[in-house]
């Protein structure tokens, strides 16, 4: 008896429920998808979308003829809350280390996933890195016995050999420390469209990039300065682990968003993590928008025309009147969650280090971007003129004065060149209209 009116409740739910959706009948019923749910990436901030005036908000003579005031409308994103810290770069340059040692060092399959039961060895003969093993067992830790020793004599071609060895010390090379990756540019693809000579291989970017900063440009950027102690430490030292990174070069930085993406990847599928876009370097109209906070004709991220409060303290980190560059508390960087951040809950978008776009620089842009998300990109051929490789900087620095802090100041430098006044941050674009609504 219990048996039939168990039967009968599972009939009478698949009756209603078949009933409710349309069943299988033939009906439009749309593709099944798992549901999706909104959520702000770790250590970053949802910016709502909207309009804003993009440009100078007072009359600068010299400048007024490049930088004419716009109104665009920008979508929502997610962006870092702060500039991308040495210990999160770090955590780039380890994988990429280590990818390196398991591939083409050690040849050890521990470190490899193996196919599951039942399943079969990729056709390609292509193997994966297992990467929780990773994390468990590092590559580059020191261990004591011989199976430690027997990695570490398989390792010594990591390091620097011959002359380049300082007191016989292993010193990681880090000129072999190179990111590869592929990458659609959609903006060819979409120019070239109705071209039936071309391939999807013809706009498919493929770059190999040195990940490890340039140290030395605490001593390049600057003539006849002792700034040894930033080039041996600021990069590797525990005490700048939550600094912004600099001597990055807008390549490398552009390498960390593919990375960072893929390394999303990895996770959300396996562990039912939220699916989000890639990352990407923030346009420069992106970059006003939220620095802006929502203010509307202000100057800098905090409101008002001043870089000082009521009390007479500094605002940000940069180079106060003449050269007193401690007078904001900082004589050369400072932390990321330094000063206090603008009504999006972003930190530094102003001061500390200037930050790279993904925006090519024309004095002209303005002029010709549309106005509904605005950005002017070029992918920068090898063989080009260097005007051509000009990038969008944004933000100004620690060894800027004031007007380089201010919203609507633009500047350029080299996609090439490494800075020690020059860092970056990503963002990732939220996929539907605002994170309030119900999906």
């Amino acid at each position: 008896m219990k048996q039939i009116y168990f039967l009968i409740i599972g009939l009478a739910v698949g009756v209603l429920s078949g009933c409710g959706k349309g069943g299988d009948r033939g009906e439009l019923t749309g593709v099944p998808a798992r549901s999706f749910r909104a959520e702000v990436p770790y250590g970053m901030v949802y910016i709502p979308g909207g309009s804003f005036l993009m440009g100078q908000t007072d009359q600068d003579v010299t400048f007024a003829q490049i930088a004419q005031t716009k109104q665009v409308t920008v979508p929502p994103f997610f962006m870092d809350q702060t500039e991308i810290s040495n210990s999160q770069y770090r955590q780039f340059v380890n994988w990429v280390r280590d990818s390196i040692a398991i591939t083409n060092y050690l040849n050890d399959d521990k470190y490899y996933l193996k196919p599951g039961k039942g399943a079969v060895a990729a056709p390609n003969g292509k193997k994966y890195i297992n990467w929780d093993y990773v994390k468990k067992y590092p590559v580059m830790s020191p261990r004591k016995g011989a199976a430690a020793a027997a990695t570490g004599a398989k390792l010594q071609g990591m390091y620097y050999q011959g002359d380049d060895r300082v007191f016989d010390r292993n010193e990681l090379d880090v000129r072999l420390l190179k990111y590869n990756y592929a990458t659609m540019i959609y903006r060819t693809a979409a120019d070239y469209k109705n071209d039936k000579t071309k391939k999807r291989s013809d706009f498919i970017f493929r770059d190999t990039v040195n990940v490890y900063p340039d140290t030395l440009v605490w001593l390049s950027d600057f003539s006849y300065a002792a700034n040894e102690p930033m080039v041996e430490g600021y990069f590797s030292h525990p005490s700048y682990r939550n600094y912004p990174v600099v001597g990055v070069t807008w390549r490398q930085a552009r390498a960390f968003t593919i990375w960072r993406s893929r390394y999303n990847d990895a996770y959300k599928d396996k562990r039912h993590l939220p699916h989000r876009s890639m990352y990407f370097l923030p346009n420069e109209a992106e970059f006003e928008y939220a620095a802006r906070g929502g203010r509307i004709g202000t100057d800098y991220p905090w409101g008002g025309p001043y870089i000082k409060n009521a009390k007479g303290c500094l605002l940000a980190n940069f180079k106060p009147g003449r050269g007193n560059y401690s007078d904001d508390g900082g004589t050369y960087t400072v932390n990321v969650k330094s000063y206090f951040p603008n009504d999006y809950g972003l930190y530094n978008m102003a001061g500390n280090v200037a930050e790279w776009t993904s925006s090519a620089f024309d004095e002209s842009a303005s002029t010709f971007v549309h106005d509904l998300a605005p950005t002017f990109d070029y992918e920068a051929k090898p063989n080009d003129p260097a005007v051509l490789k000009r990038k969008v900087v944004r933000g100004g620095s620690w060894k800027d004065i004031g007007y380089f802090l201010q919203n609507s100041t633009r500047t350029f430098e080299y996609q090439d060149t490494a800075k020690s006044y020059i860092g970056f941050r990503c963002v990732t674009h939220y996929v539907g209209r605002d994170i309030r609504d119900k999906h």
